[in-house]
């Protein structure tokens, strides 16, 4: 059997998509022949990935959105749709983090970050599942984070989000399973990318994350893709509600 020959042609939609992991993923599905819109807000960044995503597969494609207003969400699923014939799978990546103690955190800050991560994950599954049931099948990947599981400083908004999502995965999958769309999510640890480069150049913030990692290193973009690819192919077709930790063990301690 050939594994993942069922991604070409797969019609996906990837928030978040324009850097990053959501870029490195979007990449992923393009090499395997998927057809990919990918979303976010910035429109120069999103031109510049949609022209590296067209070199590896020319069916690839961008549109700008808010994803913490319903209505630009909806109207950019709706238009991704109409540009690949229908979605078939959607990956939730688009997330923001305020670093911030609990005590200095504002209602701005605390809105900002819940509207992204949790409400606009459900909006955007909710729009793109009403697409999915006339086909009579889906997926939707979350892309959550090891903070759904454990604390940390300085996250306390990051961390409810992120433990909503995961909640909101289940609870999707349940309620959608007999529609034939299943529901699941990926919780990475901290991953290193060129975002993330300028945060570990505090020394004791690197020494402290490492220290939590039993494999001894940072997670890299294409472990995240790997995981991302699998819920996707037909290896996970039984698998709904689950959330799979790309974490080096953190939360196995």
């Amino acid at each position: 059997m050939a594994y993942f020959d069922e991604i070409k042609g797969m019609k996906v939609l990837m928030t978040g998509g324009s850097r990053g992991i959501g870029k490195n993923m979007a990449k992923g599905f393009a090499e395997l022949g998927a057809d990919v819109v990918i979303a976010g807000r910035s429109v120069d960044a999103l031109a510049s990935a949609e022209e590296e995503l067209k070199s590896i597969h020319p069916n690839c494609f961008s549109l700008q959105a808010d994803m913490q207003q319903t209505d630009s969400v909806y109207e950019m699923v709706d238009k991704a749709a109409e540009i690949l014939g229908g979605i078939d799978l959607l990956v939730n990546n688009a997330g923001i983090n305020i670093p911030k103690p609990a005590l200095d955190v504002t209602e701005e800050d605390w809105d900002q970050i819940l509207d992204t991560n949790l409400k606009g994950t459900f909006f955007c599954s909710q729009r793109s599942g009403k697409h999915m049931m006339k086909k009579g099948k889906g997926k939707i990947i979350n892309i959550v984070s090891q903070m759904a599981f454990v604390g940390y400083y300085k996250r306390a908004a990051y961390c409810a989000s992120k433990g909503g999502a995961v909640q909101l995965t289940k609870a999707l999958a349940v309620e959608w399973a007999s529609l034939g769309i299943k529901v699941n999510a990926v919780a990475p640890t901290f991953i290193e990318t060129e975002m993330t480069g300028k945060m570990f150049e505090d020394r004791d913030f690197y020494d402290d994350v490492i220290s939590r990692i039993p494999l001894g290193k940072l997670s890299k973009p294409e472990d995240v893709t790997g995981a991302v690819l699998f819920l996707a192919s037909n290896m996970a077709d039984f698998i709904t509600g689950e959330t799979m930790k790309v974490d080096g063990g953190w939360t196995a301690i």
